[in-house]
């Protein structure tokens, strides 16, 4: 059967820009493709064996932190630990990997947020990558709570909501469509409160300036879903390299197949081959 679009080369993580729905594209090599309308097209793709490290283009065996090499995963500052903790940011101590890419990566604007993807959950984000984090945690509601001078503070923003919030996706039921319905601005009123000495002891430490609550509207996010999966199933590329199935929908980095789901940002940096077929 002759493929509507076949195309090579690497996956990166899918763009995505807001919409209702969501609008998505597929990132393979040089090589852009729409997929909101895709969905309902059986879809075939079929990883050759080759992994490439999305920094320094080094052939590797396994890929680290969705897309590196192992030597690019103990030297980049985006690999570092302080990433996934960054209330443990040691950028003050002279001691970060590149201090060039924390300036431009850490010690700016971020946004500590609740968002609604399988119930309340809190998590932050630099400011410039509102929505757009947003949309990669299949959010169906989120909204800025404090804005911080830094990705630690942030951090430090984030540990303090911990005791009162989820900071994880539950992402099985992200993806059968299983949200409750959350009044987001109520959420952020009853959290501040409850951290409301922690924004004290911060601001002492830091400035007044370097945490300011905001008042923002929340940003409802829909998704190009058709049918939502009943039982959650999924593809995994370095044991079965062939995934293909009709496409019933796009959530999160996530490809909903009718014969399971495939998180693409997983598979940053696999050489793959990507044919979408016409329907029968």
């Amino acid at each position: 059967m002759t493929a509507l679009v076949d195309v090579t080369g690497r996956l990166r993580k899918m763009p995505a820009e807001p919409g209702n729905p969501v609008s998505y594209n597929i990132r393979v090599g040089d090589t852009l493709v729409p997929l909101n309308e895709m969905v309902g097209y059986p879809l075939q793709l079929d990883f050759d064996g080759v992994i490439r490290c999305i920094h320094c283009d080094r052939k590797t065996g396994k890929s680290f932190n969705q897309g590196y090499c192992y030597p690019c995963f103990r030297k980049l500052a985006a690999c570092d630990s302080c990433i996934m903790s960054p209330e443990k940011c040691h950028y003050h101590e002279g001691t970060c990997r590149e201090p060039e890419w924390g300036e431009t990566h850490c010690m700016i604007e971020h946004v500590v947020y609740l968002a609604n993807s399988s119930g309340l959950k809190v998590g932050i984000t630099r400011g410039s990558q509102v929505p757009t984090r947003w949309i990669d945690q299949g959010a169906v509601d989120a909204i800025p709570m404090v804005r911080v001078a830094t990705r630690q503070l942030a951090g430090f923003v984030e540990v303090a909501c911990k005791n009162h919030v989820a900071d994880r996706t539950n992402w099985r039921a992200m993806l059968k469509g299983e949200v409750p319905e959350l009044d987001l601005a109520q959420e952020r009123r009853r959290i501040l409160a409850l951290i409301a000495d922690d924004l004290a002891e911060l601001r002492a430490s830091h400035g007044e300036n370097a945490i300011r609550a905001v008042e923002e509207d929340s940003l409802a996010l829909s998704y190009p879903v058709q049918v939502w999966p009943q039982k959650v199933k999924t593809h995994n590329l370095d044991k079965t390299p062939t995934a293909e199935g009709v496409l019933q929908g796009i959530k999160g980095q996530y490809l909903i197949l009718d014969t399971g789901v495939i998180n693409i940002r997983k598979y940053t940096g696999y050489e793959v081959r990507f044919r979408v077929f016409p329907n029968a």
